[in-house]
């Protein structure tokens, strides 16, 4: 199957965990792919590894350093005369514990990479991208609900989000689609940060949850991977601006409901009002 063939594909964080298994399925699916992360031994394997499903070319690089992103889109270009497809999948957790324990600065950086990151990838990427086809996908993970421990963590997806759908908008004329992705609960280097945190900076609960999800193999990063490839393709063209679960939604059949879905907020994150859970206490009415 080659539903991305001759697509060009800029992977951030794809040297390893869901970021690896993204780069092997586009490649599998024809497209070309350049990988972008911060450990060059690292990225230099996986850049040979996946070399034996077609062509890929890497860089290391700090997706928070405004003059490396820059550099590193300089010499995308000078590989690829355009980019189709655009992956935000680079994170880290950031610090582990209590709000008021965790250190300042590593909470900052965290933000830098999973929030600032990403802009700085959509600020000097996009500008390159092919209009009317072009593809930019982000990674929300936890940013949906409460992850008490984890405030750095979910307040940059939960801002990821955010972004996702604003972009998508002023993306909209230029036919580039924006989306974002929560991938399921996949075991990759983050769990085992979460792991060696211990329960006394994750949280018992939280702790013994991951364990258990570690044991039992997780979500395979080939959920994502396979979500990757539809939002790329043209079959996808016009979904945008979403929030789409790799492992709950049936994304399949979203061609089929492109109108209901367009201008519409679902697959979006909102405030929730009483009135959508059947309750009729809290709002002024119009007027009051």
């Amino acid at each position: 199957m080659e539903s991305l063939k001759n697509k060009k594909a800029v992977i951030i964080g794809g040297s390893r965990g869901i970021g690896k298994a993204i780069a092997k399925a586009y490649l599998q699916n024809g497209a070309e792919v350049y990988l972008l992360a911060r450990d060059a031994e690292e990225l230099s394997a996986t850049a040979q590894e996946l070399g034996a499903f077609g062509m890929v070319k890497s860089l290391p690089i700090d997706v928070s350093v405004p003059v490396e992103m820059e550099h590193a889109a300089r010499e995308v270009l000078k590989a690829f005369d355009t980019i189709d497809i655009l992956v935000n999948a680079a994170a880290v957790y950031g610090p582990i514990g209590p709000v008021t324990e965790v250190a300042p600065e590593e909470w900052k950086q965290a933000i830098e990479v999973n929030l600032f990151g990403p802009f700085l990838s959509v600020h000097y990427f996009a500008p390159h991208m092919t209009q009317k086809q072009g593809t930019i996908i982000n990674f929300v993970g936890g940013g949906e609900g409460p992850f008490p421990r984890f405030t750095s963590y979910v307040s940059s997806k939960g801002g990821i989000a955010r972004f996702t759908e604003a972009i998508a908008e002023e993306f909209k004329e230029k036919g580039i689609d924006v989306n974002a992705i929560a991938p399921g609960a996949v075991n990759t280097k983050l769990l085992d940060d979460l792991l060696k945190a211990g329960p006394e900076k994750a949280g018992k609960e939280t702790y013994e949850k991951f364990l258990k999800q570690k044991e039992s193999g997780g979500t395979p990063p080939e959920k994502a991977a396979a979500l990757c490839v539809f939002l790329a393709s043209n079959e996808a063209r016009g979904i945008t601006g979403k929030v789409i679960s790799a492992v709950w939604d049936v994304y399949e059949d979203f061609p089929k409901h492109r109108k209901e879905m367009d201008g519409s907020d679902v697959y979006t994150m909102r405030r929730v009002r009483p009135e959508w859970r059947g309750l009729d206490f809290g709002e002024r009415k119009e007027g009051q």
